[in-house]
């Protein structure tokens, strides 16, 4: 367990309320868009195989909500708003009906509003890659699927 929890704790920053300022959202909007080149590269990369085994239609981009709530025009722009959710999300079509949804997900940034103060959690980039991470979730996928 105590493994796990390092791991855990090495993926992500907690950021405090205080800290979360307009520096914060460059490292959000940067990271996001990393997100979205590695999505492209690497479902180009893994559609084919994942086709050949049945799994057509490979999907993999950054979905964002705030509150559970999934807007067509939420961008990375609105990444400081309380419930700001942002993660890399994989899907294929046979995994599920929905087109949005997804069960396989890196969490890049969240920003829990909180009752009294709130504090937000962000990929951390210093000590992971997130392509390499990336890559190692869909070998998961393939492997669970």
């Amino acid at each position: 367990m105590n493994k796990e929890q390092n791991e855990t704790n090495d993926k992500y920053i907690a950021v405090p309320e205080d800290e979360i300022n307009e520096d914060l959202k460059r490292h959000i909007v940067e990271l996001e868009k990393l997100g979205e080149k590695y999505s492209k590269v690497l479902q180009n990369k893994y559609k084919d195989e994942f086709e050949r085994y049945g799994k057509k239609n490979l999907r993999i981009w950054i979905c964002r909500d705030i509150d559970g709530d999934k807007e067509l025009d939420l961008s990375s722009e609105r990444c400081l708003e309380k419930e700001y959710h942002s993660q890399v999300a994989i899907n294929f079509d046979g995994f599920t009906d929905e087109e949005d949804a997804y069960a396989y997900y890196i969490r890049l940034w969240y920003y829990f509003g909180g009752y009294f103060k709130g504090a937000g959690t962000l990929y951390n980039m210093s000590k992971n890659n997130l392509e390499t991470d990336m890559e190692e979730m869909l070998k998961e996928v393939f492997k669970q699927t």
